[in-house]
């Protein structure tokens, strides 16, 4: 089992299991796309199997050191080495508008960022599979009633089929982190139209989970609602108990009263 080894920056940990990296370059099913993107590919230890697979992959890399690793030791990258940062750049100067997968060893500081810029570029984006610390990737792939359930979780599973597919331990890093990892897919939900407006479910939701002990009653007060609303039997449940689609119906009834 050959090892990379590298320096961690930016709060990254590079995996030196060749095995997992593999695992996970497989996890994506190359449907609906010709082009993947890898965010922090690092020293290119999952990037050697992407660049196995029947797409073209990108990466996105902000460290210098990395970038100039990778355009000495893949030349099948030569051209498609992105030197900036994923959440400030304009990805579509690359792409233009057309659908790419996303894939990488996240950087865990960034990884809750990538997944919201991922979300509001959705259209593009048909498959996203990745590390990220174990507790995150469990709260994305969460259903209703666990406390791990959440903001990311509604979020997401509102327009991807989340699936949470195995867990990586510590000792294949370099440096080992202090957690588990856990890697998962997302895939999009066909012709998905959310049924209500966009700005205010994300709002519905965030605001909703800012205070998640509270019922809906009291979490959402901020929103101005109608009494006769307020009456409504599910704002004595707790955000936590709601489904994506109860916040999708949620969002619906808040839109009819006006707000």
């Amino acid at each position: 089992m050959e090892k990379v080894t590298a320096k961690k920056h930016l709060g990254q940990h590079f995996l030196k299991d060749e095995s997992i990296a593999q695992a996970i370059a497989d996890t994506l099913n190359f449907e609906g796309y010709n082009d993947i993107l890898e965010i922090g590919p690092g020293m290119g230890v999952l990037t050697k199997y992407l660049l196995e697979k029947p797409t073209t992959t990108y990466v996105i890399e902000i460290d210098t050191e990395s970038v100039t690793y990778l355009e000495n030791n893949y030349p099948k990258l030569h051209g498609k080495i992105i030197s900036k940062d994923f959440l400030k750049y304009n990805i579509n100067e690359v792409f233009e508008g057309k659908p790419f997968a996303i894939i990488g060893n996240f950087p865990y500081n960034i990884s809750t960022q990538i997944v919201f810029k991922m979300l509001e570029m959705r259209q593009q984006i048909p498959e996203f599979s990745g590390m990220f610390q174990k507790e995150v990737a469990q709260r994305i792939c969460e259903k209703k009633g666990s406390k791990a359930y959440g903001i990311l979780s509604v979020l997401v599973q509102a327009f991807y089929d989340a699936e949470y597919l195995f867990t990586v331990n510590e000792d294949v890093f370099i440096p080992p982190p202090k957690v588990k990892s856990g890697v998962l897919r997302l895939r999009r939900k066909d012709n998905f139209i959310l049924p209500c407006g966009e700005k205010l479910f994300f709002t519905v939701v965030k605001t909703a989970f800012q205070q998640r002990r509270k019922t809906l009653r009291n979490s959402l007060k901020t929103l101005n609602l109608s009494d006769i609303l307020r009456e409504d039997i599910i704002f004595d449940l707790r955000p936590e108990q709601l489904s994506y689609e109860q916040f999708i119906g949620l969002t619906q009834k808040i839109e009819a009263d006006g707000v």
